[in-house]
């Protein structure tokens, strides 16, 4: 209320728009437009309002906002407002884990260990990739039917193993410039 005091001083039309995002969940967006109430008006018994068509779209206040001094310190005003389709798509995404899970930043002890492990696995595909290729059975197919695909493996850890890096090296570079 008191920015908005300060916005009206500078322009006499200044209304404060107010998004709540406690209460904006699962893409239902809670928005509130108000304007301050100047004490010497109610003092000379003048209507603080401006007359607008708006009279029969007024909302009930509720409780909370009559505490925090709805009708006494400022009015509520009404307000309406569109989304498109991928707006709508977006703020129902923003809630869900995948989203912000690429943004957080993995420990550090925990990355190390992972990337050991990884290290480790790519050594033992690489041995028995080798043991594949000196057999001379890594073109037969037929005689690899069941086996574990020593080079098909190597190559996906490879990929999650690089994926992973870029992910914490990207992750850190946007934290230390963000925050």
């Amino acid at each position: 209320v008191n920015t908005q005091q300060s916005f009206e001083q500078l322009n006499a039309r200044a209304v404060s728009v107010v998004i709540d995002p406690i209460q904006s969940v699962k893409g239902k967006v809670v928005i509130d437009a108000f304007r301050c109430i100047n004490p010497q008006t109610l003092m000379m018994g003048q209507e603080p309002r401006q007359t607008t068509s708006n009279v029969g779209h007024l909302n009930k206040p509720s409780l909370q906002a009559l505490i925090h001094g709805l009708n006494r310190h400022y009015y509520s005003m009404a307000i309406s407002y569109r989304k498109k389709e991928l707006e709508q798509r977006m703020l129902l995404n923003v809630h869900k884990n995948e989203w912000a899970a690429g943004l957080k930043l993995a420990a550090w002890d925990k990355h190390q260990a992972s990337l050991t492990e990884t290290l480790e696995k790519f050594r033992d595909l690489s041995v028995q990739y080798e043991k594949l290729i000196m057999s001379g059975k890594d073109t037969d197919e037929v005689a690899n039917v069941g086996k574990l695909n020593a080079k098909h493996h190597l190559e996906m850890e490879v990929t999650n193993a690089v994926n992973t890096c870029c992910d914490q090296l990207l992750t850190t570079v946007l934290d230390s410039v963000v925050f």
